[in-house]
C-alpha cells in the first residue's frame, strides 16, 4: 500500500485519470458524448488553426476545443497532484506554461511541408514534404525543452512541478488500450491467415531481438541491468510504451526509461525517411514481406503505420506502372496487424520482467528468501495493468456486434487526441529535465551508439528476415 503521508505515486494517479477518461469515453454507448469537444490536433498548411479541431463534428471551433481541453486537463492533473501531495497552484500555473508551449511545438511539426508523407502531398496541396508525419511535433517539442532546459534554468527551476513525464506516458498508455482494443476487434475480420502468421512473427522477434540487445548492452557497452533491460524493450519491441513499462517492471530510475523513450523519437523519423523506399525498391513483388517489415523495424505506432502508408503507395504505383492493380489497404493491413501485436505483448513482457528481477535480482533473493507472487504484483506497473483493462474491454464489446464496434470506434477519436497530447507533454517535459551534462554522465552518447548498432546492424534485418518468412508468396487480392 502507498503511504498516505506521502500520497499516491504515479503509477496510480495514472490509472486513475486514465480509467477516469475511458469511464467518460464509455458514456457514449448509451448516447451521452461527454467528450467529443477533445482536441484533435492534425496536419494543417496555411492557417496554423487548422492545426485544431473537435473530436466530433458540430461541438465548437478547434480553438474552443483546444482551450476547454486544456481546463479539463489541467483539472484532472490537479487533483492527481493533490494525491501526490504536490503543491497544485505551482503546478496549475506550471503547467499552463508548459501545455501551451507544446502545443505550439506540435503545430510547428504538424505543418504540412514538414509532415506530409508521400501519399498526402496532393491531399494537402503543397509541392514537396519531408514526410516526418506528425510526429515530428514530439521531436520538436523535445529539442525545444532540451533548448529551454539546457540554456534556461531559472525557466526550468519555475516550471519544475509541472515538468512530469512519467506521469504523463503512463496516462498515454492507459488510455493506448482503448484505441488498441477497437483495431485488434478490426483486425480480427481480416484473414485468418495473416493474424496467425503476425502472430507467429511477433513471438519470435520478441525472443531475438530482446535477448541480442540486452546482450550487445551488456557485454560491449558494459551497461548495468537497469540500463540494459529498458533498452533492449525500447529498442526490440515498441519504443517508448515498452520502455517505460520495462522501467516499472525492474524498478528502473526514471531517467533511465525517459532517455530510451527520447532516442525511440528520432530514430523513429529516421527510419521512415529510410525504409519504406528501400522496401519499395527490393519487395516491389513481395508486398505483405514489405507491410510487415515495417511493423517490425519502426518503433512507434504512428511512426510504422504512416510507414505501411507510405510503402503501400510507393508499391502499388509501382505495380501498377507494370500492369498489376492490388487491392489497397492490404499492405497498410499486415503492418498494423503486426503493430498491435507488438503492443499486445507489452504487459506480457512488463509481467515475465516483474518474475526475473523479483526470483533473480531483488536484494532480499540474493538474501535466500524465497519469492511469493505478491513480491512480483508489487513490482508490476499498476499502469501497464491499466492499459490492459482499457484494451481487453474495449475488445470485448467490439467484437460482439459491427454497431458496437462503429460506436467504439467513434469513442476512440477523442480518446487518441489526449493520448497524442499526453505524449506531446511526455516529450516536451523529457526534454525540460535533460541536463546534458548529466546525461554525457550516464552516458546517453553510448546509449546512442547501442541503439545504432542493433538497430541498423540487427534489428532492421532480422525483421526482414522474419517478415520473408511468414509473408512470403502473399499478395494483396487484385481490385476489381
Amino acid at each position: 500500500m502507498a503511504n498516505q503521508s506521502q500520497g499516491l505515486n504515479e503509477d496510480r494517479v495514472a490509472c486513475l485519470i486514465g480509467g477516469f477518461i475511458f469511464l467518460l469515453g464509455m458514456a457514449y454507448f448509451w448516447g451521452v458524448d461527454l467528450i467529443g469537444w477533445i482536441c484533435k490536433m492534425g496536419m494543417w498548411v496555411g492557417d496554423p488553426m487548422k492545426c485544431f479541431k473537435a473530436a466530433h463534428k458540430g461541438y465548437m471551433e478547434g480553438w474552443q476545443a483546444l482551450i476547454c481541453t486544456y481546463v479539463f486537463v489541467t483539472v484532472m492533473l490537479a487533483v492527481g497532484i493533490k494525491l501526490m501531495r504536490g503543491n497544485v497552484f505551482r503546478f496549475i500555473i506550471a503547467f499552463t506554461v508548459v501545455y501551451f508551449i507544446a502545443i505550439c511545438c506540435y503545430v510547428i511539426g504538424a505543418n504540412a511541408y514538414i509532415a506530409a508523407n508521400p501519399t498526402q502531398i496532393a491531399k494537402m496541396g503543397v509541392p514537396w514534404a519531408l514526410g516526418l508525419s506528425t510526429e515530428a511535433g514530439l521531436i520538436v517539442a523535445l529539442i525545444v525543452g532540451i533548448i529551454i532546459g539546457n540554456l534556461f534554468p531559472s525557466v526550468v527551476e519555475y516550471l519544475h512541478e509541472a515538468c512530469r513525464p512519467e506521469l504523463f506516458v503512463k496516462i498515454a498508455i492507459v488510455i493506448l488500450g482503448c484505441e488498441l482494443g477497437v483495431k485488434a476487434a478490426s483486425a480480427a475480420g481480416f484473414a485468418g491467415v495473416v493474424i496467425f502468421r503476425g502472430l507467429c512473427a511477433i513471438v519470435e522477434a520478441y525472443l531475438l531481438y530482446w535477448a541480442f540487445v540486452y546482450y550487445v548492452a551488456r557485454k560491449f557497452f558494459k551497461f548495468n541491468k537497469e540500463w540494459a533491460a529498458p533498452l533492449a524493450s525500447g529498442i526490440s519491441i515498441c519504443g517508448v510504451s515498452a520502455a517505460i513499462a520495462t522501467g516499472g517492471a525492474i524498478r528502473a530510475r526514471p531517467i533511465v526509461p525517459i532517455m530510451v523513450s527520447s532516442l525511440v523519437v528520432v530514430f523513429t523519423c529516421i527510419e521512415m525517411l529510410l525504409l519504406p523506399f528501400v522496401a519499395s525498391y527490393f519487395l516491389g513483388n513481395e508486398p505483405m514481406v514489405a507491410g510487415g517489415w515495417m511493423g517490425l523495424a519502426v518503433k512507434s505506432d504512428g511512426g510504422a503505420i504512416a510507414s505501411g502508408a507510405i510503402t503501400e503507395s510507393l508499391i502499388l504505383t509501382k505495380a501498377a506502372g507494370n500492369g498489376t492493380n492490388w487491392e489497397p489497404g492490404w499492405i497498410q493491413m499486415v503492418t498494423t496487424t503486426v503493430k498491435i501485436f507488438i503492443d499486445m505483448f507489452i504487459g506480457v513482457w512488463a509481467f515475465v520482467l516483474a518474475y526475473i528481477w523479483t526470483k533473480h535480482f531483488d536484494p532480499e533473493a540474493k538474501k535466500g528468501r524465497a519469492m511469493s507472487w505478491g513480491d512480483v504484483w508489487d513490482r508490476f506497473p499498476r499502469f501497464v495493468l491499466g492499459y490492459v483493462i482499457t484494451f481487453l474491454i474495449m475488445l470485448g464489446i467490439c467484437i460482439v456486434s459491427p454497431d458496437l464496434h462503429k460506436t467504439a470506434a467513434q469513442i476512440s477519436g477523442p480518446i487518441n487526441g489526449l493520448r497524442t497530447l499526453f505524449f506531446l507533454l511526455t516529450f516536451f517535459s523529457i526534454g525540460m529535465i535533460s541536463n546534458f551534462r548529466k546525461l554525457l554522465e550516464e552516458g546517453i552518447g553510448r546509449l546512442a551508439i547501442v541503439y545504432i548498432v542493433c538497430l541498423f546492424g540487427f534489428i532492421i534485418w532480422i525483421g526482414l528476415f522474419i517478415s520473408w518468412l511468414f509473408f512470403h508468396g502473399m499478395t494483396p487480392p487484385l481490385a476489381q
